[in-house]
């Protein structure tokens, strides 16, 4: 299945691109598609560790470049819509795993909501509808049992 990643662009801490590496990891050696925004920080490390692992990384890009993604991205959708972008994320997963990150992640968050994706939150903003993990198996779990038919 398809699962959205979402979180910081810009620069990690050692122990959050870790995190973010690991979900990426764990997500392709379970047979996932990582969907995120294809550019830097949590968006880099997650498309890194799937990439490591064989797994299949699509980048819903903000600007209208499609080598503009990082390079660990396989399939690069360059949109050119700068934030608005945001609902394309979370709607083309079945489930989002959120890592940190601030507005821009938000609002991902809040368009997980609106199209009801279940959201696993690793160290990332504390709301109701989020389900707070500890670590990327955590997550990696959490998504997986909220999709089961």
């Amino acid at each position: 299945m398809r699962i959205s990643v979402i979180g910081s662009g810009s620069e990690l801490d050692a122990s959050t691109a870790e995190d973010a590496e690991a979900v990426g990891r764990l997500l392709a050696e379970r047979g996932h598609t990582v969907v995120c925004g294809g550019m830097g920080g949590v968006m880099k490390a997650v498309c890194r560790g799937a990439s490591e692992a064989g797994g299949e990384t699509i980048g819903i890009l903000p600007v209208d470049d499609p080598s503009a993604a990082n390079e660990w991205v396989s399939t690069p959708i360059a949109t050119g819509m700068g934030h608005a972008r945001n609902v394309l994320v979370p709607l083309n997963g079945e489930a989002v795993i959120a890592i940190s990150g601030s507005g821009g992640t938000l609002s991902e968050i809040g368009f997980a909501n609106v199209y009801d994706r279940p959201v696993a939150g690793l160290r990332t903003h504390d709301l109701p509808w989020i389900e707070a993990v500890a670590t990327p198996s955590e997550a990696v779990d959490y998504v997986e049992s909220s999709t089961e038919s």
